[in-house]
């Protein structure tokens, strides 16, 4: 059972991440073997201000 996380930034529109998650569940199902029914993917949504690069949090950046 191949188990995905992917951490993102929020912002996507449901419409987005089911078409990620489909495109993931396909490229994982042709290239491991694996039945689509088994692949899994926990999304993990950040908050803008939970999430920094070089010492400067995204929230900051957007002003």
């Amino acid at each position: 059972m191949p188990l995905v996380h992917i951490d993102l930034l929020e912002g996507r529109s449901p419409e987005q991440l089911k078409k990620m998650c489909q495109d993931v569940t396909t490229a994982i199902s042709q290239n491991l073997g694996a039945p689509k029914e088994h692949v899994h993917i926990v999304l993990n949504e950040m908050q803008h201000d939970h999430y920094a690069v070089g010492g400067v949090l995204k929230a900051d950046e957007e002003q």
